[in-house]
């Protein structure tokens, strides 16, 4: 288990990372999942680790499980690392976006 200063600083770099409200992630999930003629049930829209994030957001940080730090962390390093890949073409930073949009962060939410 992690230890209290370091949980700490995981629950501000990833509430700082996340920068999606718990609403607009879940809205999202599901827009992203939809189809032309159908639409997932809610809590089973998105992807798994987008389904995770939404759920840590829910939580206080006393009701963290192992799992759930091992997501916050993958998220925190995912999104440090596609911070540093600014100059891509319009197309492939759209479908960046929309990736990291599924782990509730967007890119152009300042």
């Amino acid at each position: 288990m992690t230890d209290a200063l370091e949980l700490d600083a995981l629950w501000e770099d990833f509430h700082r990372v996340v920068n999606m409200t718990s609403q607009e992630l879940a809205a999202w999930l599901r827009v992203s999942d939809a189809e032309e003629e159908t639409e997932p049930l809610p809590d089973q829209a998105g992807t798994q680790t987008g389904q995770h994030v939404l759920a840590i957001l829910q939580k206080r940080r006393t009701d963290l499980t192992d799992d759930d730090i091992q997501v916050m962390y993958d998220v925190v390093d995912t999104v440090t690392a596609e911070a540093d890949l600014d100059n891509e073409p319009e197309a492939e930073q759209t479908r960046r976006r929309h990736q990291l949009m599924t782990i509730g962060h967007d890119p152009l939410k300042p």
